[in-house]
């Protein structure tokens, strides 16, 4: 076998790296119209429960179409405010997909519920309607989809099945601030749709979450959950010179700060742009690695707009002399940042040993995160790092390649 050249030898093996600096998969970005925002809240005499959090409240309602929108200190924060709002109690189920983040599932048990999971379809990794409408008992309260990766999950066939069974409808859009579905905006459709703002996402407010409802009812009783239970707020009863309040329900300080909401609003002027550098980014992706029999691309559907939270790619184990701890390490040695979406939930240790999940239980969902791969997908990436990204790929997997 001839030896490999200083452009193809793979830096795991001594070649020089595609970059000398480690690309991140995901990086926030911030400029000098955010700071401001920021220090004029800082100078201002609120800086938490003020007037930003109503006003960036508003700018997200009125973004996604929805009638509300109610902010929270996290992603995990508003999925579990929207978990206790259907309300999801002891003995009451609500079905999820495996391939999310652990927070998904971990909401439904914050309310002494039991998470049931259905696999996901094999080409968007999306939950599979099919598989929901095995796992469908008198138990079942709640329906929880998750647009993975920023792909809309099939939301007529669930709410088909969520009306049928008389179920509320949970979208876990933490990934799809600003997808489309059949050309409606995420955040107006469920019955209530959940977004984050971590740094990685399109918008960020350091840590941040919020809830959209078209239901005053919905809304109402997260408001109060969110604020320990209690109805209206400091800034509310001092507005009015008063100073009772009344704890109706048991809730949690789970409030996103004026500082926050502040950043939030400035970064939501931009988040058209953000969204078109993701799908130049997708696009530039996909074409680069077309002739590529070993990688499956992720897919969009022709009735979504994609978000493009994630780029994850998979490969074909038949097609690569590796598997995906050996292809990841390759790549990071490369200096791309690459990482893995997700660890399927009910394969973590707290899972396993509570509910008695095994391998085998979810045979798509197992299967795609063998070889599951994240490429790095920011709105922040130069032309010169998507390059080096497919530089890397194509490099390592013709080392790879079978």
């Amino acid at each position: 076998m001839p030896h490999a050249s200083e452009e193809t030898k793979l830096a795991i093996k001594g070649g020089k790296p595609v970059r000398e600096i480690l690309l991140p998969y995901g990086h926030q970005s911030i400029d000098e119209e955010d700071i401001e925002a920021v220090v004029e809240v800082l100078r201002s005499d609120w800086i938490t429960t003020g007037p930003k959090v109503g006003e960036f409240e508003e700018s997200i309602a009125n973004y996604v179409g929805s009638r509300f929108a109610v902010s929270f200190s996290s992603g995990t924060a508003a999925l579990h405010a929207a978990a206790y709002a259907s309300g999801l109690g002891p003995g009451d189920e609500a079905i999820t997909s495996p391939m999310t983040f652990c927070a998904t599932a971990n909401c439904i048990l914050y309310q002494g519920a039991k998470p049931v999971f259905a696999d996901v379809s094999g080409d968007t990794l999306n939950i599979d309607t099919n598989e929901i409408a095995r796992k469908i008992t008198r138990k079942t309260k709640a329906i929880i989809p998750v647009d993975y990766a920023g792909h809309p999950a099939d939301l007529d066939e669930i709410f088909e099945l969520a009306e049928m069974n008389h179920l509320l409808v949970i979208e876990d859009a933490c990934h799809a601030l600003g997808a489309k579905y059949k050309g409606q905006r995420v955040g107006s459709i469920s019955d209530m749709t959940v977004f984050s703002f971590h740094p990685v996402k399109h918008i960020t407010t350091g840590e941040g979450g919020m809830v959209t409802t078209n239901d005053l009812r919905i809304a109402e009783r997260i408001r109060q959950f969110r604020n320990h239970g209690i109805k209206g707020d400091a800034r509310q009863r001092q507005s009015i010179g008063q100073w009772y309040y009344e704890m109706n329900d048991l809730g949690y300080n789970y409030r996103l700060t004026d500082i926050g909401c502040a950043l939030g609003l400035s970064q939501l002027k931009k988040l058209g742009a953000n969204l078109l550098r993701r799908q130049e980014i997708a696009a530039k992706y996909k074409a680069a690695f077309e002739g590529l029999p070993a990688i499956i691309r992720p897919v969009e559907c022709s009735h979504v707009t994609s978000a493009w939270h994630l780029y994850p790619i998979r490969f074909n184990p038949g097609l690569v002399n590796g598997d995906r701890s050996e292809i990841f390490a390759a790549l990071r040695a490369e200096n791309i940042g690459v990482n893995v979406h997700y660890i399927p939930v009910h394969l973590h240790p707290y899972y396993r040993e509570r509910f008695g999940y095994e391998n085998g239980d979810y045979p798509v969902a197992e299967a795609a995160y063998e070889t599951l791969i994240s490429l790095p997908m920011f709105h922040g990436m130069r032309d010169q790092d998507i390059q080096d990204t497919i530089d890397a790929v194509i490099k390592v997997f013709g080392n790879y390649s079978a």
